[in-house]
């Protein structure tokens, strides 16, 4: 198999590539429906929905909550264990392919577990403001470290300012087919 790049075939975004790669890919019956497909640079993560398991209480029933939620993630992680070989040997394939690591994971419910996901490095380079923050952060107990402190920081904004990061990758998006469109050298 040979490594795809991202001007393989210009007129198909990396985003429907990949969905299509993996929902042609994965066997049937593991999901309720296609995976969620994300990717970086560095990662694509696939996270499917299981079935809902019956627990035989109703929601009325003192600890149905408590029976539910833990059906729910013994469903996750019997799934993760029982799929674990081919999910590999499915990972191997799209890493070869798309030349990004994969990482794998489930929701059942309103429970979600993801397997083994990618912590990469980041190099930036901060003036004492910025420094201060992170430390105040890690001296508080709120951070284990300055790059937990930065990472803590970047889930923050992304989850206060969801929709202006959704903006800009929407925006990202135009921009690149705007480009793949345009002349070619």
């Amino acid at each position: 198999m040979t490594k795809e790049t991202r001007t393989d075939a210009p007129s198909v975004p990396a985003d429907a590539k990949l969905q299509g790669w993996f929902a042609g890919r994965l066997p049937d019956g593991w999901f309720t429906g296609p995976p969620a497909v994300t990717h970086d640079r560095d990662e694509i993560v696939v996270i499917g929905s299981l079935v809902d398991p019956d627990t035989g209480t109703s929601s009325s029933d003192d600890g149905a909550d408590e029976a539910r939620t833990t059906a729910r993630r013994a469903r996750i992680q019997g799934f993760r264990e029982d799929t674990r070989a081919l999910r590999m040997r499915i990972a191997d394939e799209a890493e070869a392919r798309f030349g990004r690591k994969v990482a794998w994971g489930a929701h059942c419910g309103d429970e979600e577990e993801l397997f083994t996901t990618l912590s990469v490095p980041v190099m930036t380079r901060l003036r004492l403001p910025e420094r201060r923050v992170l430390d105040t952060l890690v001296d508080a107990g709120v951070a284990r470290s300055r790059s937990h402190a930065l990472a803590w920081c970047v889930r923050l904004v992304g989850e206060h300012e969801g929709d202006w990061i959704d903006q800009l990758r929407d925006a990202l998006v135009h921009v690149q087919k705007v480009r793949d469109e345009g002349p070619k050298h």
